[in-house]
């Protein structure tokens, strides 16, 4: 279910999704040709809990080095020296040189023409980890959240962790619902960033055994991709469509667009879901996906199958 909150300023963002799922249902439509081959920005998501050294690196070197400009977002998270502790650690672990923290909370911030050209003219813009709510709720049809889109088409690269994670597909998992349960209508959505198209991401997947809701996403989007990215591990989104796994743990794959999808009365007025031939990729580091083939990438940096 899509919550639409602030109805007037996003009726016509959410016309706009609508078309784009549209589309997306199409078998002719390639996501992947329109969208994401016409941006030449990467992304660097990792999915919660520590931040492995290979994943920041990969974003810092993606970004153009240590002198180059980074943007951190701590838009997600209510303490408020995340984004003091961010800069510190790209200072101080990393040796980054010039760290700008966008100090933005609501909608009004993001209307900084300041920061707005900040972050058009980054390199890297990271995301922390929090509620992932905050970010949609400031960004969405902004001038800052327009800045990082145009940031994004021209090159640079996006990271994030948690939240910061979850954001970045057209539509996000809030985290709210009944996550004992595969059904209809049960996992709340709203309007994500659309940095990763083709794809619903969820984060802290293993670890937080999250595959229930997941799987009611997809079986009711069945033309996008689950991608469920555990803890201290990412996803490096290159702009042909493909990503990498880096990090420590696993990314887990749900494909329902072939499956044979049934829905059926359940208990207390639940509409249950069910699936035959539901196909499930459980990736390890160094193992390469395409989004656009729907395929695991064989033999790339010692992946694919054993």
């Amino acid at each position: 279910m899509i919550v639409n909150e602030q109805r007037t300023r996003r009726s016509l963002r959410m016309a706009q999704m609508v078309l784009a799922l549209l589309l997306l249902t199409s078998p002719s439509f390639d996501v992947w040709a329109e969208v994401g081959e016409t941006s030449l920005g990467h992304l660097v998501l990792n999915g919660g809990g520590s931040k492995p050294r290979e994943v920041m690196e990969k974003f810092i070197e993606l970004a153009g080095g240590p002198d180059a400009a980074i943007v951190v977002f701590p838009t997600a998270s209510a303490e408020p020296d995340t984004g003091e502790y961010y800069r510190d650690l790209f200072i101080g672990d990393y040796g980054c040189s010039n760290v700008f923290v966008a100090d933005v909370r609501t909608s009004d911030d993001a209307g900084n023409a300041t920061i707005a050209e900040r972050v058009r003219s980054a390199g890297g813009i990271f995301f922390s980890g929090g509620d992932q709510r905050r970010i949609t709720r400031a960004l969405l049809g902004t001038l800052v959240g327009d800045a990082v889109h145009q940031a994004h088409h021209r090159g640079a690269v996006i990271g994030g962790t948690s939240a910061g994670t979850a954001c970045q597909s057209s539509l996000m998992i809030t985290g709210d619902g009944d996550l004992t349960v595969i059904a209809a209508d049960n996992v709340e959505l709203w309007e994500g960033l659309d940095l990763f198209p083709g794809v619903i991401v969820d984060q802290h997947f293993v670890a937080r055994g999250r595959h229930n809701r997941l799987i009611s996403v997809i079986l009711e989007h069945p033309d996008l991709l689950g991608i469920g990215v555990d803890e201290a591990t990412a996803v490096w989104v290159r702009p042909n469509g493909t990503f990498e796994v880096l990090g420590e743990g696993w990314v887990v794959v749900y494909d329902a667009h072939d499956s044979e999808i049934q829905q059926r009365d359940g208990a207390e007025g639940r509409s249950d879901l069910g699936v035959h031939s539901l196909k499930t990729h459980v990736l390890l580091p160094r193992e390469v996906f395409d989004v656009h083939s729907r395929a695991v990438v064989l033999g790339t940096r010692g992946g694919g199958r054993r």
